[in-house]
């Protein structure tokens, strides 16, 4: 790595993150295509290198008994490896001076019984100087006892046929595998020629003294690796990020800053929106027209109508797969339906509420098993897909419930209600555990992070705040856009570092999380903006406007 990414990495290496202002960012590393030959990971001396640095991190750490172990294995198969080239060596030997009976014993050892392609190659030698001399049937033993279960090391295709049809041909050049066939001693030479070549592989950096083991070598390596992976994003922060883990690579949030397509259909204000899967090549809207619609995210080309309810519809979610849409409606009712064929799409099953209100809300719980609805009756309903009725009902809300979720562990369920309250409910006894009360209007919507430790909640206050989890202790308020009307104007999360909502201007507003600053103002809804829902995979954001559009917005970098 050069001096710039060194010093990148070291300026890693902090412990507290400072606020971060985006102004552009992506979720597309760039790769070097000629990365694969930086090194040859087969290399003996490369991959002692590999288990010095592994064991002096260990030891570092104090697992002195796990360094040792694996030292001894790699002692012991340093053993087989260096017993593996004496049998090579012996092996080229025998061939070169012809002496079967030795090589056969060679190859039977327990260091060569794995080496296909070479057990191919000498045997095919042994073969060809049988037919050769006319020694048709020792021919046919070596041909079906050593050369026919190592076919697959053929070295090319046809090989193996035409050294079958040898046994019949007068002379080695009549089979148009072996035209060139020049006789035995040039034939031993090559097959030992390629034996050396093994040989020279496996030696090599073998003899070379160990180099000393710098400090902290496989730390300085993988802040090198992030390093460079931060730089080669095609998007970056203000700030240098604190990378969390090291299980995937580095990927900076998508801020998006340009309207992407405008997607046209409904007849009536477009309430709320999901995606379609995770890829977010699909994405599903629902309006007050009573329809819910489907549409390609890049073509903006309606693909489905889902049509069925007589009210509007006020929620919609998908199952992880993109298989099952389920609907909320003004109707009274949840439809679920099977949309895996989007030509044919079908609603399998309608879920009736008794009392017939408004259902504001549907999700689903962490296992898909269950569907939670919510709506003006005051009432949260568990719906078990597997038995088709509500098996647990939550009680307790003064007015209508705006939204509901479960927590990411499945054993909560989370609601706003008009009643400027949001309750935790136990899933199981269905009593409300705890109650917050710190708007000062009706709440919208409440959504959880990928994490579990994060709550977010919208109201008709104007702000959309945030609340540890693990404490309900209130953390900060996202303000900026109007929310004070009777809409459900919702917000939700991008990634862990951005918070995105809807606003009566009709603008969808980005929000850096830890700073609470506005990042992103897009304009160009004629309308009220009722939800924005964010996609990682194609690091789009679509939201819903009472001027009866979807818009999806992206990033483009000519704007930077």
């Amino acid at each position: 790595m050069g001096s710039t990414q060194d010093e990148h990495a070291d300026r890693l290496d902090t412990t507290t993150p400072q606020p971060v202002h985006y102004h552009s960012s992506g979720t597309r590393l760039c790769t070097d295509a000629s990365s694969d030959r930086l090194f040859d990971e087969n290399s003996p001396r490369i991959r002692r290198d590999i288990i010095r640095i592994v064991g002096q991190y260990l030891d570092s750490l104090g697992y002195t008994s796990t360094k040792v172990t694996l030292y001894d294995e790699a002692q012991v198969k340093q053993h087989r490896e260096n017993n593996y080239i004496s049998d090579v060596v012996r092996l080229r030997s025998a061939v070169l001076d012809g002496e079967w009976p030795e090589v056969d014993r060679i190859c039977a050892s327990d260091y060569l019984r794995d080496k296909k392609h070479i057990l191919y190659s000498v045997y095919k030698q042994q073969y060809l100087e049988l037919i050769d001399d006319n020694e048709s049937q020792k021919a046919f033993t070596i041909l079906n006892k050593h050369l026919k279960p190592l076919e697959a090391q053929q070295s090319f295709q046809g090989e193996f046929r035409d050294l079958c049809y040898l046994l019949t041909t007068k002379s080695i050049q009549d089979a148009p595998a072996f035209r060139n066939w020049d006789g035995i001693a040039s034939s031993r030479e090559k097959l030992a020629e390629y034996l050396q070549n093994i040989l020279e592989f496996e030696i090599v950096g073998r003899e070379e003294e160990p180099q000393h083991l710098k400090p902290n070598r496989l730390v300085s390596m993988l802040r090198q690796a992030v390093a460079y992976q931060i730089e080669s994003c095609q998007y970056h922060a203000e700030a240098v990020p604190l990378v969390p883990s090291l299980l995937t690579d580095y990927a900076p949030v998508v801020v998006p800053n340009a309207e992407n397509a405008s997607l046209v259909g409904h007849l009536g204000n477009v309430k709320c929106t999901a995606y379609v899967g995770a890829s977010g090549q699909y994405v599903a809207s629902g309006s007050s027209d009573n329809c819910v619609r489907i549409w390609d995210s890049e073509t903006a080309e309606c693909l489905a109508t889902l049509r069925g309810h007589t009210s509007r519809i006020w929620d919609i979610c998908v199952d992880r797969a993109g298989s099952t849409l389920f609907s909320a409606s003004g109707d009274g009712s949840v439809r679920i339906w099977d949309i895996r064929d989007l030509h044919k799409p079908q609603c399998t099953s309608v879920v009736q509420t008794e009392t017939g209100g408004d259902i504001y809300s549907v999700s689903l719980n962490p296992l898909e098993s269950h569907v939670v609805m919510a709506g003006y009756d005051r009432t949260i309903r568990l719906y078990d897909r597997v038995t088709g009725r509500v098996v647990q009902t939550f009680d307790g809300h003064d007015l209508s419930v705006a939204h509901a979720v479960t927590n990411p562990l499945g054993n909560l369920i989370i609601s706003g209600s008009k009643d400027q309250t949001i309750r935790f409910w136990d899933m199981m006894s269905g009593s409300c555990v705890k109650s917050l009360r710190s708007h000062l209007g009706e709440v919208t919507s409440v959504a959880t992070s990928d994490s579990g430790m994060l709550l977010l909640s919208s109201s008709k206050d104007n702000s959309n705040r945030l609340w540890d989890l693990r404490s309900l202790k209130r953390l900060c308020r996202y303000k900026g856009h109007q929310n004070t009307s009777k809409n459900f104007i919702r917000s939700s999360f991008i990634g862990d570092s951005l918070i995105v909502g809807g606003s009566e201007d009709g603008m969808v507003y980005i929000w850096d999380r830890e700073s609470t600053n506005i990042v992103q103002r897009l304009s160009g809804h004629r309308g009220i903006v009722y939800d924005a829902k964010w996609n990682p995979r194609r690091g789009i954001l679509c939201s819903a406007s009472d001027d009866w559009t979807l818009k999806t917005w992206w990033f483009d970098s000519s704007l930077k």
